[in-house]
């Protein structure tokens, strides 16, 4: 963890305004937008970019991920630049949480991936990069996208020490671990062996 140094308010304000940020729905805001209907109703009714994927449109997919990466990324740059390095990993946990308890759908939110993704390509961004890399190169061969993102998520406190970021990496260690906990129907239907493929329509 970093030296906690700003004055409390602040990281008190950082950490509501980030949660806030972290909270927005993009996933069922750009279905609705579309047309393609209630996201908590398509597949496995989870509100981020892959459950959107089983929509049929790459677009709104693509578009969820980059706003749900964004909104965590946002949230730690304008932290760090107006505040410090503690409120930036303030923000990064705290954007977080809001993605996966949105207070407007009853503290039922995401799984976390991508804005997990997006806080540690703006945290450090090399981690951040080997932590896509990780669940590019996963997906590519098993093309499943739960095993990706556990596989990212637990290497990322690995990449943060290799390349010099070890204040960061009990932050990521608690963030994957909920990504794990979020995650525990999809562990258990690859056991299983019914876990949906990549792309697979809901």
């Amino acid at each position: 963890m970093p030296d906690f140094t700003s004055a409390p308010v602040l990281l008190l304000i950082t950490a509501a305004l980030s949660y806030l940020l972290g909270t927005v729905p993009f996933g069922i805001v750009i279905t609705r937008a579309m047309g393609l209907g209630d996201l908590r109703q398509i597949g496995s009714g989870n509100i981020g970019a892959t459950n959107v994927l089983r929509t049929g449109n790459k677009p709104a997919a693509l578009a969820t991920l980059l706003l749900d990466a964004g909104k965590g990324g946002i949230a730690v740059l304008v932290a760090r630049a107006m505040v410090g390095e503690d409120a930036a990993q303030i923000a990064a946990g705290f954007s977080f949480l809001g993605h996966l308890f949105p207070i407007w759908l009853g503290f039922k939110g995401g799984k976390g991936v991508a804005t997990f993704l997006g806080t540690l390509l703006a945290l450090a961004w090399p981690a951040g990069l080997a932590a896509c890399a990780t669940w590019l190169v996963v997906a590519l061969i098993f093309r499943i996208s739960s095993l990706s993102a556990l596989v990212a998520a637990a290497l990322s406190p690995v990449w943060l020490t290799l390349l010099g970021h070890e204040d960061m990496s009990l932050l990521t260690v608690f963030l994957a671990a909920l990504i794990f906990v979020r995650h525990r129907p999809n562990i258990q239907r690859m056991i299983a062996g019914t876990e949906p493929k990549i792309g697979k329509k809901g």
